[in-house]
């Protein structure tokens, strides 16, 4: 049976935790009077170090709970989960807006001048079908190297807000070293928590890179905030409202971590937040 679906009802974006943020706040500046549900499943984070198969029942289970709450499209903020999941979820649920995000490798690729693009993500994220499929055929037809890095611990800093410690730093420093020593000059943030410490990006490039080498940081979170939106118009169901939007959340973690993260990230107060015991929603096996 085919769903119908409200022009007036929510969106609905989840992530692992606070790093779907950087993309909401996209969706905020492109979508402004759209209502926005975001479900942070910071309880179960990190999901760049979980199974494939716990990662897509656990955004099966996400998806059904925003559901239940009337949303209109769902964006899948998180590159593991949408590795990992997004296909199944769009077999799942036919009818309902999808929108994914992944690695900017092809933007990276128009832009370097090297030849060399570095890619930062998740373990998950590397070693997934759908992301070794993206940067062989990126090789293949475009002559482009990849490099990856994968950031064991950095997505968990970040979730803990910790975006200028010396940890953090450290971290950053360790995983965009190697990039910029490989000849890098385009650098893919494919995690949605990687925005958050471009700031601790662009130190370690100064400090490591020549002076004067051109850098170029993707971040993909306007181009999803962009397709959404065409994906609403094309099927009649921007909001017919003209006020500002407001944003609803959920969390399996702290809820007044989440609230900081809000304030810090991206200046906003959630209109409300709820937690969610993360048994609500199947667990890790």
């Amino acid at each position: 049976m085919t769903m119908r679906f409200s022009p007036d009802a929510p969106i609905g974006v989840f992530d692992s935790g606070v790093g779907g943020l950087s993309v909401l706040q996209h969706i905020r500046q492109t979508l402004p009077h759209e209502s926005l549900m975001y479900f942070a499943d910071s309880g179960f984070a990190p999901y760049g170090e979980k199974s494939e198969s716990v990662i897509i029942e656990r955004s099966f289970a996400i998806t059904d709970f925003l559901l239940q709450h009337h949303i209109k499209a769902l964006v899948v903020a998180c590159n593991t989960a949408t590795a990992a999941a997004i296909q199944l979820l769009r077999q799942r649920h036919p009818d309902l807006i999808i929108v994914g995000i992944e690695p900017g490798l092809k933007p990276a690729a128009a832009l370097s001048q090297s030849g060399i693009i570095g890619v930062l993500a998740t373990q998950s994220t590397l070693h997934s079908k759908k992301f070794q499929d993206l940067r062989d055929h990126l090789t293949q037809t475009t002559g482009v190297k990849v490099e990856q890095q994968a950031c064991i611990g950095l997505a968990s800093q970040i979730e803990k807000g910790e975006l200028h410690s010396g940890v953090t730093y450290s971290l950053v420093q360790k995983y965009v070293t190697p990039l910029l020593h490989a000849g890098a000059d385009a650098i893919v943030l494919g995690c949605t928590h990687y925005p958050f410490v471009i700031p601790l990006i662009n130190e370690v490039i100064a400090q490591t890179s020549a002076p004067g080498r051109q850098m170029h940081i993707i971040d993909t979170g306007l181009a999803v905030a962009q397709q959404l939106k065409r994906r609403l118009i094309k099927t009649d169901l921007l909001t017919h409202s003209s006020d500002a939007a407001n944003v609803t959340a959920w969390t399996t973690g702290s809820q007044s971590s989440l609230n900081t993260a809000f304030t810090q990230l991206l200046k906003i107060p959630a209109t409300t937040i709820h937690t969610l015991a993360t048994q609500h929603i199947p667990a890790d096996k």
